[in-house]
């Protein structure tokens, strides 16, 4: 199986723990792909389908466990990773009935081999100011058949995938995930 270890330094850290992070320009270039806010579709595999989650999630029910796949889950345990359950904030918006959840070493002096994943339930009105907020801040918006995206500024994110994309979020009909990249938020099966 393909390990889905990513290397993120410390914005993973500051997004789980409800922090703001002012992205600041690193001189990182997204690599080679489409990228966000360009127009284009994304390659295969960055939005390939996963499996149906259940009509309606319990958000009571949700853990850092089975947000995932038990490949993925397992795949993460085996290199000794643990994971840590954050509250689940979006700038100054808490979401309660949110889990954000950052896997990686913790015992490493520096704790930057770090993935970030989390979903919460949100209002349509929380949305929207949301994605407002976001887009005000620099971060891009591409409208997506799953919902919309909003997604850092790859030319001041710390670290992107292969389609150029770094931390993302996806507002569907009622929830949102986040992750640190575009391609992870296809690891997590709800919503």
């Amino acid at each position: 199986m393909k390990s889905h270890r990513r290397r993120i330094g410390p914005v993973a850290t500051a997004v789980a723990t409800g922090a703001v992070v002012a992205l600041l320009a690193t001189g990182c270039s997204p690599t080679a792909g489409p990228g966000p806010g360009t127009g284009t579709t994304p390659s295969p595999g960055a939005s390939d389908p996963v499996a149906a989650p259940p009509a309606t999630i319990d958000p009571a029910d949700v853990t850092c466990e089975n947000m995932l796949a038990p490949e993925t889950v397992d795949s993460f345990t085996a290199t000794g990773w643990t994971v840590r359950e954050d509250p689940f904030v979006i700038l100054d918006l808490e979401l309660p009935q949110g889990t954000a959840c950052t896997w990686g070493d913790f015992s490493s002096p520096t704790n930057d081999d770090l993935v970030l994943f989390g979903w919460s339930p949100i209002s349509s009105a929380d949305a929207e100011a949301t994605e407002a907020a976001l887009e005000a801040e620099g971060w891009l918006r591409e409208d997506d058949t799953d919902g919309v995206i909003i997604t850092e500024d790859p030319t001041s994110a710390l670290r992107v995938d292969d389609d150029g994309y770094g931390v993302t979020y996806l507002f569907g009909d009622g929830w949102v995930k986040v992750s640190d990249t575009r391609q992870g938020l296809d690891l997590i099966e709800l919503g």
